[in-house]
């Protein structure tokens, strides 16, 4: 086994890598551009020219090398292999077989990218110390993972971690992106924090500072009015709040993780966000007291590279 490993995070417009000691200290960390052209032909060859770069600057050996970890930005089968990645171009490829392949057979392990970023969350980030946790990142949509026993729980078909995707409102009649109707991915992510903003506005005649920012408004004018007491802005994070909590409690009777790790973009709000999370998952969830607590992300952008170097530590 060697002393050293690599994470990579390939996204839609720049793949992140990062050289790791095994015992999570991060070493260095670059990126390079995602050429998408091609069916995303290029992706890997590109990983793979800029991993030996960096490995003869640093005078280390490829047989040095614990294995290279790939977070992908879709459905992973157990083999490794993706059917689908929309926004790399990828069709029925097996990127972890053919980036081991380039790099002379090194161990290559790939997996979904957001189950990628909650095991590096649980590696050395907001759940360190714990060996069960879910992740949900709340961006321009709603992603997460699940650990168990510090291992991805990918499930038979590649769909588990999906919480976005979770069914939570009944009464709502717009499709998602997913083409359900009444996803949690359609309230809690930024973009659907700004389109709640919006009906909100549409609906009451509420003074409120997000009038200025109109149809403009962002999660982010949002959350920074709903901190300084505007009362719509409130209205519409209780909404919100209550949504991810009812999945939380959802998931909570569902695997009984430690923890719940919220990260993404809009958990930036701290623990203002934690605090209207918690009061109605601990409301959804009367059965116990004794049960998984909700904090932060902790590692941000670089939750990838770290998930993605510790899943070929075993």
């Amino acid at each position: 086994m060697g002393r050293k490993c690599i994470g990579v995070d390939v996204g839609g417009t720049s793949i992140k890598l990062g050289l790791f000691e095994t015992d999570g200290k991060l070493l260095f960390k670059w990126e390079i551009p995602t050429r998408k052209e091609d069916g995303g032909r290029y992706i890997l060859e590109d990983v793979e020219v800029s991993i030996r770069e960096l490995l003869r600057e640093r005078q280390i050996r490829l047989s040095e090398l614990a294995g290279v970890g790939l977070g992908v930005p879709g459905p992973v089968m157990p083999d490794g292999s993706v059917e689908v990645c929309v926004n790399l171009g990828w069709k029925n490829v097996n990127p972890q077989r053919e980036l081991s392949e380039l790099l002379d057979n090194v161990p290559v392990k790939a997996a979904n990218d957001a189950n990628v970023a909650a095991l590096g969350e649980m590696w050395q980030g907001g759940g360190m110390g714990f060996t069960d946790i879910i992740m949900v990142t709340l961006g321009t949509g709603v992603g997460g993972g699940v650990i168990i026993n510090e291992k991805i729980v990918d499930g038979r078909h590649g769909l588990a971690g999906e919480i976005g995707h979770m069914h939570v409102r009944d009464e709502e009649t717009e499709h998602c992106n997913c083409g359900g109707i009444g996803c949690l991915e359609q309230v809690a992510s930024a973009t659907g924090i700004a389109r709640e903003a919006r009906r909100r506005m549409a609906a009451v005649d509420m003074d409120s500072v997000l009038r200025a920012a109109g149809d403009q408004v962002t999660a982010k004018d949002v959350l920074d009015a709903a901190k300084a007491g505007d009362a719509l802005a409130l209205d519409v994070m209780e909404t919100v709040g209550r949504y991810l909590g009812l999945a939380l409690s959802h998931l909570a009777v569902t695997t009984d993780p430690q923890m719940f790790v919220i990260g993404g973009g809009v958990s930036r709000a701290g623990q203002f966000l934690i605090d209207v999370i918690y009061k109605y998952y601990d409301y959804y969830t009367p059965i116990s007291k004794n049960k998984g607590i909700v904090g932060l992300a902790k590692l941000g952008n670089d939750a990838g590279i770290y998930g993605a170097a510790r899943m070929v530590l075993g």
